[in-house]
């Protein structure tokens, strides 16, 4: 019987992620890893099911995490930190690692933290001023996008984030960086390399693989500022939205009137204009989502030096393109992204499944050892946020198809595909475990 190297256990507690991986090495001995701990805003009783998960972590730990991981500044990541505070603080933790977008000291770093929150201000002054209108009956995209920066209560992804800081030992966090040598941890037959983010800030800013596009990150936010922030500014001047108040309405008000309400709110949703001057807001929240996505940190964690575990968080393009050319030098020996990917043979499904989290070419189409893929996923809670097809169906087919003579995929919101539980792995209500 093959001896167990590894085991992935990946809570299914909503829509969000939280891993924890422990390592085997000789006896008994056990290297484990924690990577993100979250759940979306608007989860029924949040604080509850993510002390659960907390809870688990603690008992299956035995109180001790020798890593802990947290990828990127997303509720969904990092919420259970601060909601599950309590159980947190029961955790001991050795080590903290996140990417080098999160270092203060960097000043890339902070350049990107600065655009960020001026991109945030902007979207905030937007949620605002639609509150002027009334009652907008559908929720325009940026309101929901944003709610990935949100706050409930006390908690917000910055306080998270620094609760899991304050884990970490003098001296630290390490800021992790992918020209950084990988980590040896020879007594369990490991090593672990950092994929992502990439060092150059246009990658991160890169949310389409069509080389001469100009979708990105600073064309949204020049649009938002061309098209949106004057008309703000105009309102705060001189009450106008974009109309003059002799020509508007308040939405609460229209729909009591019965001209507005007989030949405007009963008619087809998609004639209704409430708020259509502000796509350009739409478009920047999702350019914000997407570059946050980017700035997660990307782990591979090779196992005897052959099979490797990829944990893309919730990488995009820019963060995809750039690990193929990302190379070291170990044991006399060059190894590089692509060979990585090419030796994966378990990949948690980056961003939920979501159409521009796992690259096609020279991304999925390079995992010809791919066994097992697991989508941590909710996809009742993402139709009720209305962000569409999560997880796509065309990247689970590629993924089946990767998988099928060798492995299954797995998603944290159905039962386990035929033949899963006899190949050993474990599924119960409250997560989902894969053996390597």
């Amino acid at each position: 019987m093959k001896k167990t190297r590894a085991t992935i256990r990946t809570y299914r507690h909503g829509l969000g992620d939280c891993h924890l991986i422990t390592l085997r090495g000789k006896g008994k001995a056990a290297y484990r890893i924690l990577i993100d701990c979250g759940v979306i805003l608007g989860t029924p009783d949040a604080k509850a099911v993510m002390t659960r998960v907390m809870d688990d972590v603690v008992k299956e730990s035995k109180g001790k995490v020798d890593l802990l991981v947290a990828t990127h500044e997303h509720w969904d990541h990092v919420s259970g930190f601060g909601q599950a505070a309590e159980s947190f603080a029961r955790l001991q933790v050795d080590k903290v690692w996140m990417a080098w977008t999160e270092d203060p000291d960097d000043e890339g770093a902070r350049e990107l933290a600065q655009s960020k929150g001026q991109a945030l201000k902007l979207l905030q002054g937007a949620a605002l001023h639609l509150q002027g209108f009334g009652d907008v009956q559908q929720t325009p995209l940026f309101l929901s996008l944003a709610e990935f920066f949100g706050a409930a209560g006390r908690v917000t992804t910055k306080s998270a984030l620094e609760a899991v800081r304050a884990k970490a030992l003098p001296g630290e966090p390490r800021y992790c960086r992918p020209e950084d040598p990988p980590v040896e941890l020879a007594k369990y037959g490991a090593r672990i390399y950092v994929l992502g983010p990439p060092r150059d800030v246009a990658l991160l800013k890169r949310l389409n693989p069509k080389a001469n596009t100009d979708e990105g990150y600073d064309h949204a936010l020049g649009l938002f500022n061309a098209d949106i922030k004057p008309l703000l500014e105009q309102g705060e001047a001189d009450n106008q939205a974009p109309f003059a108040a002799m020509d508007g309405l308040a939405i609460a008000d229209a729909r009591k009137h019965g001209f507005f309400a007989q030949t405007y709110f009963d008619g087809p949703e998609w004639r209704r204009i409430d708020a259509d001057w502000m796509l350009a807001a739409d478009s920047l929240a999702l350019a914000l989502d997407n570059m946050t996505n980017n700035t997660s940190l990307v782990l591979a964690i090779e196992l005897g030096g052959e099979d490797v575990l990829l944990f893309a968080a919730d990488a995009q393009v820019g963060n995809w393109m750039s690990w193929p050319a990302c190379h070291w030098e170990v044991g006399g020996k060059t190894v590089t992204g692509e060979d990585l990917m090419r030796r994966t043979t378990f990949y948690k499904v980056g961003h939920h499944g979501s159409h521009n989290a796992t690259l096609k070419e020279r991304g999925l189409e390079l995992m010809d050892s791919l066994q097992t893929a697991v989508i941590p996923v909710d996809q009742e809670m993402a139709k009720t946020k209305k962000w569409g097809a999560m997880p796509l169906a065309p990247l689970v087919s590629a993924l089946q198809k990767k998988t099928a003579s060798k492995g299954f995929v797995v998603r944290t919101d159905r039962d386990l595909p035929p033949g899963a539980n006899e190949a050993g792995i474990v599924s119960t209500p409250e997560y989902v475990e894969i053996s390597v």
